[in-house]
């Protein structure tokens, strides 16, 4: 029995499922996850002293690679000074300007803990902004685990291929419209039918959470020209693609260049370098709805704390246009490494990508995934074959198919050269994989 057997099982008793996120589990994969107890650079390294490269990245934070030096010092000095204050900090403002410098279309930010907590906020800020009740979402976008939003989600819920939660009343599903992504009639049939009651409709910038979906050409800029054009807000969650796709995230990459901005913008992961940060930000007429100046209240403890708020700030500062090129040129490498892989072992599948971010879809070559159907009706029972043939080669990958890869400045040729020698075995182990 491994340390991760021990750990697991001592778990079980203490947690619901072992776990602390339910993904973590390894409940679509199978097996013992791993208990990580340290992390450098490209490498993760388990209870037993196995040492992986990293596909993970903390779900994306480690952009810099883990313990980066510089986000690493920045935190040791805000710990001298102490863990929180329950005031406002210097940290906040700088913080603030650098996200406002990469996205043009934050005029102000708020700054709170989770990503879940950003998306709760934003959906409160766009009801109490337009005075309607109802929240227009895409099937297989995920956006954290509040109420109303978790009708028809991936990530965690496609994984254990729950069509919702317990716990969720039917009067607050009842407030969200739940429409097939990359599908502009049935937004205008939704508009049609409800457009003077839609407060918002909240988007992926690029679905990764029922593995990564391309949104189609334009598809976006039609979100936004649409809320418009009725009163309504568009809720462009970043919390993944936000710092990570680019300097300026996915609207960065397309919308900055197609001429439109979402009124409202929700960031987790990177902007807080590893530690737990997230944010909203927007249109100021918007974000001023918020209290103490606006009716709409929120409020966090933790929000703005020193310690997260300076691993925020060294990682952003840290992100520079050489470590995207870098990250860029490694996911595109990647990319055509495990297509190759699997094209030789016959297996059908299609490469997602939105930037830099991408994963694996099986049995898809034909139409790609263009929405959450598509992603269901893949043969998602090669991805465990698949995952710990990896796993056992030393290369820790996302324990689901539905979720995205991710890479670091830190992957060097070393750590990449790891990755690509270990997928043929794996795409073996995924051709001969059979449905249960």
């Amino acid at each position: 029995m491994t340390s991760s057997d021990e750990l697991f099982e001592r778990a079980r008793h203490l947690m619901p499922g072992g776990v602390n996120s339910p993904v973590r589990a390894f409940g679509s994969v199978g097996g013992t996850p791993r208990f990580m107890v340290d992390a450098h650079g490209p490498h993760l390294t388990d209870a037993d002293g196995v040492r992986y490269v990293d596909l993970v990245c903390s779900w994306g934070p480690a952009l810099l690679g883990h313990s980066h030096p510089a986000v690493i010092a920045a935190v040791h000095e805000a710990v001298d000074h102490g863990l929180s204050f329950g005031a406002s900090t210097p940290a906040e403002g700088r913080l603030a300007e650098l996200v406002m410098a990469r996205v043009p279309g934050v005029e102000r930010i708020r700054m709170v803990s989770t990503g879940t907590e950003a998306t709760m906020t934003a959906v409160r800020l766009a009801r109490g902004f337009t005075g309607r009740d109802l929240i227009v979402k895409f099937a297989g976008c995920y956006h954290g685990h509040l109420d109303g939003l978790l009708a028809a989600a991936g990530s965690g819920l496609a994984t254990l291929a729950l069509p919702g939660s317990a716990g969720v009343t039917a009067a607050t599903a009842a407030e969200t419209l739940v429409l097939p992504y990359n599908d502009e009639a049935a937004l205008e049939a939704a508009f049609a039918e409800h457009g003077d009651r839609i407060a918002a409709v909240i988007t992926e910038a690029a679905p990764a959470n029922m593995g990564v979906v391309t949104p189609a050409d334009g598809f976006n800029a039609f979100l936004s020209r649409t809320t418009t054009a009725h009163g309504a807000l568009l809720i462009l969650d970043e919390v993944l693609t936000g710092f990570r796709t680019g300097p300026g995230g996915y609207w960065g990459l397309t919308g900055a260049g197609e001429g439109w901005t979402p009124d409202l913008f929700t960031f987790g992961k990177v902007i807080g370098g590893g530690l737990p940060t997230a944010a909203l930000g927007g249109r100021a007429e918007v974000m001023e709805y918020l209290a103490p100046t606006g009716p709409v209240y929120q409020a966090g403890t933790l929000s703005g704390n020193p310690v997260a708020m300076a691993a925020g700030v060294a990682t952003l500062t840290h992100a520079t246009d050489d470590v995207y090129a870098h990250i860029d040129r490694a996911s595109l490498a990647l990319q055509e490494a495990v297509a190759s892989s699997l094209d030789a072992a016959g297996v059908d599948h299609s490469i997602q990508r939105a930037g830099n971010l991408f994963s694996v879809a099986f049995g898809t070559s034909r139409g790609g995934v263009r929405n959450y159907a598509d992603a269901q009706g893949q043969e998602a029972y090669r991805y465990a074959p698949f995952f710990h043939s990896m796993l056992e080669s030393g290369i820790y990958l996302p324990p689901s198919v539905f979720e995205a890869w991710f890479l670091s400045a830190a992957h060097d040729d070393e750590a990449m050269n790891r990755i690509i020698d270990a997928l043929p075995a794996a795409a073996s182990a995924a051709a001969a994989a059979r449905p249960a």
